[in-house]
C-alpha cells in the first residue's frame, strides 16, 4: 500500500502548502510508504515556459479571432503584440524568481528587457504621484528586490492573460474560487468538470499521469486547503480514476472541514470515495486500516462515504485525536524545493513575505489558546481544541526541518501561537545557538513588553501579525477580542522597537458597526502606522459564518439570519439583516484605497475624507490619541 498525497492547484508559489508536508511526516513515523506532489507549482512553471507561451499564444489567437484590436482586453492586446519578447524572456525570468539567474537583475532593472503590460499600470500612477517610487523603495543598490518587483509585475501580466484567454478559471493562488466558496449547490463544479478541456486541463492530466507513473499508488489524498483548491482537486481525481479506477482517493483540508459539513450532494462520490473533516491523522490513519481490511467501514472517524446513492458521515466515538506532541515533523521529502519562486507583490517590506522567500511551515500549537473571538469559528475543532506540544519539541522539529530542507526560514502557521511557549521557544534557539528567521501569527497580548520583544528578535523573529480587526473599542468588547486600542498601540509598538515588522489584520463591518465607526477606525490605523506601530495591514470585509458566535447566535449581535434550507454542497458564509443600515462597500473601497498609499508611505497628510465618495466623511478621533496612548502612563 502506497499513499501519493497532492496539493491542487492553485496556492502559493513561493513555498508548499504545508498539509502534504505534515500528513507524509506522520505517516512515514507510522510505518506507511508515502510521496507527495505539488500540482499548483508544477502547473504554473508548465505554463511559463517557451512551450507553454506558444500554446497559450494560439490558444488566444482563436479564442478572440473575431476581435477587433481595440476590443481586447489590455492585457491580451500587449501580449499579442510583444508575443516575441514575452517567449524569450518568461523562461529567464522565472530562473531568476527561482533564484538560478541572478546577473539577470541589471537587465530587468533597466527597464528594457521586460515588456510593461497594465499590471504596471499601478506602478506607473505612483510614479506619477511620488516621483521615482522605485528609487525611493530600492535605492541605488537593492537591485535584486526592484527586479524581484518588476519580474512579478511580469508574470501578473502573463497570469491576466492565462484567464483572460485560456481558462477563466485561472489566477495566482486560487483556481475556479468562486465555484466552490460558501455555494450550496454542487452544480457549478460539476458542470464546470464536463466542460470542453482547456490547456490547463490537459496539462493537469499530463501531470496527474506522470505522477501515477512514478509512484504506482493505490490511494491518493489530496487537500483542499481553500475553496480555490475544490475545481483542481476534483480535476485531479477525475484523472486518477481515468488512469486506475481502482486506485482509491480521499479528501481532507480546511475548505473541507469548514464548508462541507452539512455535505448531501451524491454526485461528489462520482470522483472522490472518502472525505475527512478536522485533523487528518487520526481519521486517515482509520481509514488506512479499512482499506488494509483490519477495520470495518463502520468504525471510520470523521468520514463521509457513499453508501446506496446516500451521502453517510461515520465516526467511532471511541476514538481520538493524535496529540500534537506526537504528529511528528513535517516533510518536505519529494517537493522540487528549488522550484519555488519568490515573488515581490508589493513595495511593502512587511506585505511581502507571504509570497517572497521559502519558509518551512510549523505549527507551535493545535488550535487557539484564547478562543473566544465572536467572528472566529471556534465552534470548530481547528480552532476550539487547543493543544500545544512545548518548545522542547518543537525546537527539535526545527532542527530536523533545517536538516533536511537546508532552509533556515520558518513561517509559524498558528492561528495565535501562545506567547509562553514562544517565550520558551526563543530562549532554547538561542542556548542551541539554532539560527533561523521566522514569523507567524499572534494575539497582541499585553505579555509582550518590550524585553520579551527583544527576546524573540534576538531568537530570530523577523515579523509577526496580529489582529486589530475593528479598531473601535466598543466592537473590540463586542466581538470579544480581548484587547483595547491602548493595548495593541503599546505591544506593536514593542514588536516594531525590537526591529519585528507587524501586520495587523483589519476589519470592517462587524455587526451594528456605524459609518462613524468605521472612519474613526481609518483615523486610528493612520496615526498607528505613522507612529509606526504596524507597517502594514489588510482589510477584510466581515462575513458571518455558520460556526462562529455571530452565526450561532445572532440575537446577540442585533442581527436576523437568512437561512437556507436547501444546503446540498457547501455552507459557511451566511446572510444577514443588520438593524444599522451602513454602506460598507462604499467605505470599503475608501478604506483600502487609503491603507495601499500608507503601506508605500503615501497620504499621510490627506484628512480622512480625501479618501471617500462622501465629503463628510471626517474622523472624530483626537489626532494625537495614539501618541498619548504610546507615551502617557
Amino acid at each position: 500500500m502506497k499513499i501519493l498525497l497532492i496539493t491542487p492547484p492553485m496556492t502559493q508559489l513561493n513555498t508548499p502548502y504545508p498539509a502534504t508536508p505534515y500528513l507524509t511526516g506522520f505517516l512515514k513515523q507510522e510505518g506507511y510508504k508515502v510521496a507527495q506532489r505539488d500540482l499548483a507549482i508544477e502547473l504554473f512553471l508548465t505554463l511559463l515556459t517557451k512551450t507553454g507561451l506558444e500554446n497559450i499564444h494560439q490558444t488566444v489567437e482563436e479564442n478572440y479571432a473575431d476581435f477587433k484590436d481595440d476590443e481586447l482586453p489590455d492585457s491580451i492586446y500587449n501580449f499579442l503584440l510583444h508575443f516575441p519578447v514575452y517567449k524569450k524572456c518568461v523562461e529567464p525570468t522565472i530562473k531568476f524568481l527561482q533564484g538560478k539567474n541572478p546577473t539577470l537583475a541589471l537587465r530587468i532593472t533597466s527597464r528594457s528587457f521586460l515588456p510593461e503590460g497594465p499590471q504596471f499600470e499601478s506602478l506607473f500612477q505612483m510614479e506619477e504621484s511620488s516621483g521615482n517610487i522605485l528609487h525611493d523603495a530600492f535605492g541605488n543598490l537593492g537591485i535584486q528586490d526592484k527586479a524581484k518587483y518588476l519580474a512579478t509585475l511580469f508574470i501578473d501580466d502573463i497570469c491576466a492573460v492565462i484567464q483572460q484567454g485560456v481558462d477563466p478559471n485561472f489566477e495566482v493562488s486560487r483556481y475556479g474560487e468562486k465555484l466552490a466558496a460558501s455555494n450550496p449547490s454542487f452544480d457549478d463544479l460539476y458542470n464546470q468538470l464536463f466542460q470542453q478541456p482547456v490547456y490547463t486541463d490537459i496539462i493537469i492530466e499530463s501531470l496527474v499521469t506522470s505522477y501515477l507513473l512514478e509512484e504506482n499508488p493505490s490511494i491518493i489524498g489530496l487537500t483542499v486547503p481553500f475553496p480555490g483548491n475544490m475545481l483542481g482537486a476534483l480535476k485531479i481525481a477525475r484523472s486518477s480514476k481515468k488512469i486506475n479506477s481502482n486506485i482509491k482517493i480521499i479528501l481532507g483540508g480546511g475548505f473541507i472541514n469548514t464548508e462541507l459539513r452539512s455535505l448531501k450532494d451524491p454526485r461528489v462520490f462520482e470522483f472522490i470515495d472518502f472525505i475527512t473533516v478536522d485533523d487528518g491523522e487520526k481519521p486517515l490513519l482509520t481509514l488506512l486500516e479499512h482499506l488494509n481490511n483490519q477495520r470495518s467501514i463502520d468504525s471510520l472517524y470523521r468520514t463521509y462515504r457513499m453508501e446506496n446513492n446516500t451521502v453517510i458521515f461515520t465516526t467511532n466515538p471511541t476514538l481520538h485525536d493524535i496529540p500534537h506532541k506526537n504528529t511528528g515533523t513535517p516533510s518536505y521529502e519529494g517537493l522540487a524545493l528549488g522550484k519555488y519562486l519568490s515573488l515581490c507583490e508589493m513595495l511593502n517590506p512587511m506585505h511581502r513575505i507571504w509570497s517572497d522567500g521559502r519558509w518551512n511551515k510549523l505549527t507551535i500549537a493545535h488550535g487557539c489558546y484564547w478562543s473566544h473571538c465572536s467572528f472566529c469559528d471556534i465552534s470548530l475543532n481547528y480552532i476550539g481544541q487547543y493543544d500545544d506540544a512545548g518548545a522542547e519539541i518543537i525546537v527539535n522539529r526545527i532542527e530536523k526541518l533545517v536538516a533536511e530542507t537546508g532552509e533556515t526560514g520558518f513561517h509559524f502557521v498558528d492561528e495565535a501561537a501562545p506567547p509562553k511557549v514562544l517565550f520558551t521557544m526563543a530562549e532554547k534557539l538561542i542556548e542551541r545557538n539554532i539560527i533561523i528567521s521566522w514569523w507567524g501569527n499572534i494575539r497582541f497580548e499585553k505579555t509582550f513588553t518590550e524585553d520579551k520583544c527583544q527576546l524573540l528578535a534576538a531568537s530570530g523573529c523577523i515579523a509577526i501579525s496580529g489582529g486589530l480587526e475593528v479598531a473601535s473599542d466598543r466592537l473590540l468588547k463586542l466581538m470579544k477580542k480581548g484587547v483595547t486600542i491602548k493595548q495593541v498601540a503599546r505591544v506593536t509598538k514593542n514588536f516594531s522597537n525590537a526591529n519585528i515588522l507587524v501586520h495587523a489584520y483589519l476589519m470592517y463591518g462587524f455587526p451594528t458597526q456605524t459609518e462613524q465607526e468605521t472612519i474613526d477606525s481609518l483615523e486610528l490605523v493612520r496615526q498607528l502606522m505613522l507612529n509606526d506601530c504596524f507597517q502594514s495591514a489588510y482589510w477584510h470585509r466581515f462575513a458571518a459564518t455558520i460556526h462562529s458566535p455571530v452565526g450561532l447566535y445572532p440575537e446577540q449581535y442585533n442581527i436576523e439570519v437568512i437561512t437556507n434550507e436547501n444546503i446540498q454542497f457547501a455552507e459557511n458564509d451566511i446572510e444577514y439583516l443588520d438593524a444599522v443600515n451602513t454602506d460598507h462597500t462604499m467605505l470599503g473601497k475608501g478604506l483600502n484605497k487609503a491603507l495601499y498609499n500608507y503601506m508605500h508611505g503615501i497620504g499621510y497628510e490627506f484628512p480622512i475624507s480625501f479618501w471617500f465618495d462622501k465629503t463628510e466623511c471626517n474622523s472624530n478621533i483626537s489626532p494625537n490619541l495614539i501618541e498619548q496612548s504610546l507615551y502617557s502612563k
